[in-house]
Order: structure tokens, then C-alpha cells, then sequence
């Protein structure tokens, strides 16, 4: 489940909290992308035909959301990025022999159809992110998360991406068993206007920021009965399968709202097709690792105690994660502020109980 009802969500609030641990990702990092300079100007289609597409490459296939334990996709999905002064581009094609949608109401709850997703989050603080959903018609789902759905984020529904444009083309035909369609293709022109009010910063990124970014393609299982497609019923219990969902860079999980795993976009200032920039790797990554894990701690803690503990000795956490790293813990009742560093690292970071992460010095 993807976006929980608000009845879900307050019986989440009574429930247990379940850690997942953080240390996967250290041997995992996240996926990285480089978004490379156009200064041409393109149509949002869906083609994805002008030359600064051909100058830049494909990401690597989307793979199964909880990682490589699971099955490869039996489709496959790709994404590419450039960017200029007005606009982030995403282009994706998501191979498909049955292309499929049947909903055309902006707002929609998108991914009750096959459809492809993005997620941003400009500052990497966990916090005010970006969800955008479509389908095959091109039908669009945008809205905003405070923060999420684990701490209780709120998702606003009624935000909008002012100034969004975007495109389809089918490489087959839509809702029709009779043949077999190739893929779908897709193109979004996302304004900085827009995406950069979540930045801390409030602006737009400069050669080599990194925002943190992921995909999702949620697909149905379908049966062709009466000339038309309809999700395939589980004889178990008569009801649809459950969806797949394939994503950029895995969550190790199902779920897409857990910011700290997507993958890292960084741009450069190099224009697409006339060089290439190495990806320069987030050197407190392993100091934010180590704060998601005191965070998942100190919840499992509250759980038991019904207050935060303020000495990181009153937590069940990996010593051996934590070794090199210079710790300081606040706690009062409902409430803490968890900071660290490398011991020989410039910069503290923190974490706060209601999942916030940031840098405190720069």
C-alpha cells in the first residue's frame, strides 16, 4: 500500500513500529544518475526524439522494489534526465505487450492503473517531497508529502505542479487484447519554480548538487475476457493480485516513502553529449546511515519505555556501526535530537524524532 488512508493511519500510530535496518545500504548505496545541460528546446511529447535525448544515457533497469532477493521485472523500464535554467526533463520507456489505463480525471488515484511514478526530494532532508503519477493516457496524479506516512505526514492532494508538461506516446494501442504493443513512452518538463520551494534553499540546483530522486512502475497482472483487459482475481481469494512495483533504485522494502533510500541526482553544468562527469559519492553518507539507525532505535526504545532514552547505551543498535563516530543524544519525553560525525569529518549531522535529517554546519 502506497498512500494509506487516514484510517490507516491512525490505527498506524497505535501500532508497532517496524525497523528496518539501515545497514543494507552501505553495501547497496543507492542508485546515481548525471544529469547533463540542454540548452535545446524540447517538446514534451513523448517521443523523446530530440538530440540532447540521444546524448545522454538510459539509467539502469528498474529492478523489484525490496531488492535483489526478489525476481527481476519481467518488463523492462528505464529513465533518462537533462536540465536547463526553466525545467528538470524526465523521459522514461516502459516496455509493455498490453498497454492498459482507465483513468482520465486528473487526481486520480493513478496507480490503480499500470503507471509510472517519480518522486523528489531537493533537499534530502526526508521532509516536503514531491510525488507525480501517470498512466498510459497520460493522466496525471501530483501532490506533496510533509513528511513520511511513518511519522504521520500529511499528503496534500490539492497541490499541483503549476506549470507541468508532459506527453505520452504508445508504441501500440491502448485497452485493445486483439494485438501486442511494444512500450509506452513518456516525457515531463517539471519547473524549478515549483521544485525548488522544498529546497532549504528555496533554489534551483548548481553543477554538482545532488537531490535525491527514485521511480516507481506499479503493474497489474491482467486477464483479456471480452475484448477488454481486467486485473487478474487471485482464486485464493477472489480478488485482484497484488500489484508489482518496480523501481529506479530498491527500497528494501514496499514502500516508496522512505526518501533516505532513493537514489542521488546530481547535476553538471557540462551540456548533454559534449563530455562526461564522474559521480562524486555524499561523504557523510555513512554518518546519515548511522542516524537512520539510531532513529529506527530510539523508536523501538519509545515502544517499549514510552519515553526516548538519552544515552545511545540504552539502545539496541550495532556497536560495531557505530564505532569512529562522535555521538551526541538529547531526549525529553516525546521527543529527541540524535547528532553525529566522523571523527575526523568536518560537518554534524541530526536527526530528530520526527524523522527529519539535515547537516547542522553547512
Amino acid at each position: 500500500m502506497k498512500h494509506p488512508s487516514l484510517v490507516f493511519l491512525l490505527l498506524f500510530a497505535l501500532s508497532v513500529f517496524k525497523s528496518q535496518s539501515q545497514e543494507i545500504l552501505l553495501s547497496h548505496p543507492p542508485q546515481h544518475y548525471i544529469c547533463y545541460y540542454t540548452t535545446e528546446s524540447i517538446v514534451t511529447d513523448g517521443l523523446l526524439d530530440e538530440k540532447s535525448w540521444e546524448n545522454v544515457p538510459w539509467s539502469a533497469p528498474f529492478v523489484d522494489i525490496e531488492g535483489d532477493e526478489k525476481p527481476l521485472p519481467y518488463y523492462q523500464t528505464n529513465v533518462k534526465m537533462v536540465w536547463d535554467q526553466h525545467y528538470l526533463y524526465i523521459g522514461a520507456r516502459l516496455e509493455e505487450p498490453n498497454i492498459w489505463a482507465t483513468l482520465t480525471e486528473r487526481e486520480s488515484v493513478i496507480y490503480y492503473d499500470n503507471d509510472f511514478e517519480v518522486f523528489i526530494d531537493p533537499d534530502g532532508d526526508t521532509h516536503n517531497y514531491y510525488e507525480l503519477e501517470m498512466n498510459a493516457f497520460g493522466t496525471v496524479w501530483d501532490l506533496m508529502l510533509t513528511k513520511p506516512y511513518s511519522v504521520m505526514g500529511v499528503p496534500i492532494n490539492s497541490w499541483d505542479i503549476a506549470g507541468l508538461k508532459s506527453g505520452i506516446h504508445l508504441n501500440g494501442t491502448i485497452n485493445n487484447p486483439a494485438d501486442t504493443d511494444t512500450c509506452w513512452t513518456l516525457e515531463m518538463a517539471i519547473p524549478w519554480e515549483v521544485l525548488r520551494e522544498c529546497n532549504q534553499s528555496k533554489s534551483k540546483p548548481g553543477p554538482q548538487d545532488k537531490w535525491r530522486i527514485n521511480f516507481s512502475r506499479v503493474q497489474w497482472k491482467l486477464d483479456k475476457a471480452d475484448g477488454k483487459y481486467k486485473k487478474a482475481n487471485d482464486p485464493a481469494n477472489d480478488k485482484p493480485y497484488p500489484e508489482h512495483n518496480w523501481v529506479w533504485s530498491p527500497q528494501w522494502a514496499i514502500n516508496m516513502h522512505k526518501p533516505e533510500y532513493w537514489g542521488y541526482l546530481q547535476f553538471s553544468e557540462i551540456e548533454a553529449g559534449k563530455g562526461v562527469e564522474q559521480f562524486v559519492p555524499d561523504n557523510d553518507f555513512k554518518t546519515q546511515v548511522i542516524l537512520r539507525e539510531l532513529f529506527n532505535a530510539q523508536q523501538q526504545f519509545f515502544k517499549k519505555n514510552k519515553s526516548y532514552s538519552n544515552s545511545i547505551e540504552n539502545l539496541e543498535v550495532n556497536l560495531g556501526l557505530i564505532h569512529g563516530f562522535d555521538i551526541k543524544t538529547e531526549a525529553i519525553n516525546n521527543r529527541f535530537k540524535i547528532s553525529a560525525k566522523e571523527a575526523n569529518a568536518q560537518h554534524w549531522w541530526s536527526i530528530t524524532e520526527d524523522s527529519r535529517i539535515w547537516c547542522e554546519d553547512k
